[in-house]
């Protein structure tokens, strides 16, 4: 599958500004959420390639997102990289028994992010 639509769900103006720079700059068309909630919802109405998750959020966090969104029939099928400050092993095995696919830590490196996109294209 071609990931041509990343959706970058993150509370932070700046990380979005991140995100969407080096994801843009490589051809992907982003949109952005600014709560879990707000990328639950448009997980469904945007059909985005994949879903790229923050953690740390208020509301709905990153892990309870990303598991609303794994376990949706609607949305299984969209892998979701979680980027994130937090970076102990214990919070990278919960992820990814929530479902997500990958997990970065953040400050972001542009070519890791862009290496575990492509290996899920």
């Amino acid at each position: 599958m071609a990931i041509k639509k990343v959706l970058v769900v993150d509370d932070s103006p700046t990380e979005r500004h991140v995100l969407g720079e080096v994801l843009s700059k490589q051809g992907f068309q982003v949109v952005f959420a600014e709560s879990g909630e707000q990328g639950v919802a448009m997980s469904k109405s945007e059909s985005p390639d994949l879903i790229i998750m923050d953690v740390v959020m208020p509301g709905l966090n990153g892990f309870q997102a990303t598991r609303a969104i794994t376990k949706d029939e609607a949305t299984q099928h969209i892998p979701v990289i979680i980027c994130t400050t937090k970076d102990q092993e214990t919070d990278r095995l919960w992820g990814m028994r929530q479902g997500a696919k990958d997990y970065v830590a953040k400050p972001i490196k542009a070519e890791e992010l862009l290496s575990k996109i492509a290996a899920l294209g």
